[in-house]
């Protein structure tokens, strides 16, 4: 095995890593470079169509770039790279489960919902339903998905920063997630989704290119010999404090039958959760046609199966190279696993820029959730619900942005508690995938496939999964009873699994079952009809996007 660079040397005194002047003027530069773009992109949002959707005149390649700048989120790179470095295969599962999903969006939604022509999940839903119940279920699921990406994202900026920046003690880290969510709060406001887009495009191109440079890297220290460096990440995780065998299942989840089970939950919730996610469903208005949608997922499922092999060799070298106990020992614990390699391959200079890539890339999708959620309340709760339709689209944009304040607020502050309790950052984003899976996706395909389908299982369907899949994530090891839990302290968790998809998904689809056949409601077959042809065709699609 190459040698390494001691412990000592790789964590300073001050557990900082790198130079701190260097790793602060790369953020800079790479948040004046966004700033800019958004605010260029500013002057172009006159209205709704603009602020929510870019216009719809973004292209089928430029959405695919998006999409993998909104999905490669801090969780793929910081937290499966972390995953894997400490587990190995039992890490690659969630890489595996990420890109799986997408075939779900691909062949199920994507063309379908652009063909609706409209700019949230709920526009969909309420199609052939009652508007106004179905839009604030719809609304409601939509802001608890964003909340816990949020969260995930907002904890993983916090970790990146206070191990570049050395920062020491939680009023200090409190403030960097502060300070993110600042940032991120301004490129909604300012920029919108044209804004939001063209710092993923430029986020999504700077990983990519920076997770090959790293992956390169890697295999030549080890003759870019694959089986090499495989097995010198098995040798390092056998002479660590706590040996695990790295390259054969089982080292996080089989461990009992209860581990087990819960993967099986993970893997539910990873492979349905991307289908039901609204800030990826949001992105595929910004296209203006049906080809364009496809044509985008096409693109966002290449560059992220690329990037999810570059983080197989990223997690292994980072295991080789830096080892589980320094990597656990670090500020940001298992997702610091990717900036430690970073310093120990090219010292302060590619980690300066790898921690900037990755800076980046949670800003951007931090921004696509805000504006998701922002959008979901200003257009379905406010304009829908609340005004009933009456409403400016200057007004509407307006409470949207409010909105944008309110939720950065509460991200931050559940993101302090994250930080804080240390959870893995890809394990925060399959509970969301798990609530996206629970109340969105069921109640998606009944409404584009089940003629039958009622407002009151649509109801039943959203609640009822959002409901269980919450309750069920509260009374687990992930909130209390569990050294690892954001309350270690106490215990009332009677849920033994950490992600609840393997019973609140089958139980939403069950619910929206239930709701339909004993709803004294008649469908709308009219309003399906006409909802399967323009789905399936496009037509009338066009007149919804004038209207």
């Amino acid at each position: 095995m190459p040698d390494t660079v001691p412990a000592v040397d790789v964590m300073a005194a001050d557990s900082t890593v790198g130079e701190p002047a260097i790793n602060i003027a790369i953020f800079g530069f790479f948040v004046l470079i966004t700033l800019v773009i958004t605010f260029r992109a500013s002057r172009n949002n006159k209205t709704a169509a603009d602020y929510y959707a870019a216009g719809r005149n973004i292209s089928g390649t430029q959405n695919g770039l998006a999409i993998a700048g909104d999905y490669l989120s801090a969780a793929s790179f910081l937290g499966i790279a972390g995953a894997i470095a400490l587990f190995g295969y039992d890490g690659f599962l969630y890489s595996i489960g990420f890109l799986v999903a997408w075939l779900v969006a691909l062949l199920l939604v994507a063309e379908l919902l652009r063909n609706t022509a409209r700019f949230t999940m709920a526009d969909v839903l309420a199609f052939r339903m009652r508007q106004r119940p179905v839009r604030m279920a719809a609304a409601i699921s939509t802001l608890a998905v964003c909340l816990f990406y949020l969260v995930a994202q907002m904890s993983g900026a916090g970790g990146l920063v206070t191990l570049l920046l050395g920062i020491e003690g939680e009023a200090a880290q409190a403030l960097v997630v502060v300070l993110v969510g600042a940032l991120m709060i301004i490129y909604v406001l300012v920029g919108g989704m044209r804004g939001t887009t063209y710092v993923q495009i430029i986020k999504a191109s700077l990983l990519i290119a920076g997770a090959l440079v790293m992956t390169l890297w890697v295999l030549g220290k080890y003759g870019f010999s694959l089986s090499a460096l495989l097995g010198g990440a098995a040798e390092t995780a056998s002479e660590q404090t706590a040996p695990v065998d790295v390259l054969a299942p089982g080292a996080q989840y089989g461990a009992t039958g209860t581990s087990q089970l819960d993967f099986v939950s993970l893997g539910l919730a990873l492979v349905l959760g991307t289908a039901g996610l609204p800030h990826v469903l949001m992105r595929f208005y910004t296209v203006p046609t049906a080809k364009d949608a496809r044509k985008s997922v096409v693109w966002a499922i290449w560059l992220i199966g690329i990037f999810y092999l570059f983080s197989l060799v990223i997690g292994y070298g980072a295991g080789a190279l830096v080892g589980a106990d320094e990597i656990v020992g670090a500020p940001g614990g298992q997702n610091s696993a990717a900036p430690l390699l970073a310093f120990e391959l090219g010292g302060s200079v590619l980690l300066g820029i790898i921690a900037g890539v990755a800076f980046a890339t949670i800003l951007a999708v931090v921004a696509g959730l805000t504006i998701t959620a922002s959008a979901s309340f200003a257009h379905d709760i406010y304009a829908s619900v609340i005004k009933k339709g009456e409403v400016s689209p200057n007004g509407e944009v307006r409470v949207a942005r409010i909105t944008a304040v309110v939720i950065g607020a509460v991200a931050i502050g559940l993101g302090i508690l994250a930080l804080q309790a240390g959870l893995n950052i890809a394990f925060l984003v399959a509970l969301a995938f798990a609530v996206a899976a629970s109340a969105n996706l069921p109640t998606i395909l009944y409404t584009l496939f089940w003629k039958r389908f009622t407002t009151q299982g649509a109801l039943w369907s959203i609640y009822g999964g959002l409901i269980a899949c919450v309750g069920l994530i509260v009374f687990s090891p992930v909130v209390s009873g569990d050294p690892a839990a954001l309350f270690p302290d106490v215990d009332f968790a009677w849920f033994p699994l950490k992600n609840p998809g393997i019973v609140s998904i089958p139980l939403s689809f069950f619910l929206g079952w239930l709701g339909t056949v004993v709803s004294k409601e008649a469908p709308d077959t009219d309003k399906y009809a006409e909802l399967e042809v323009r789905s399936l065709t496009g037509i009338g699609a066009e007149k919804a996007v004038q209207h």
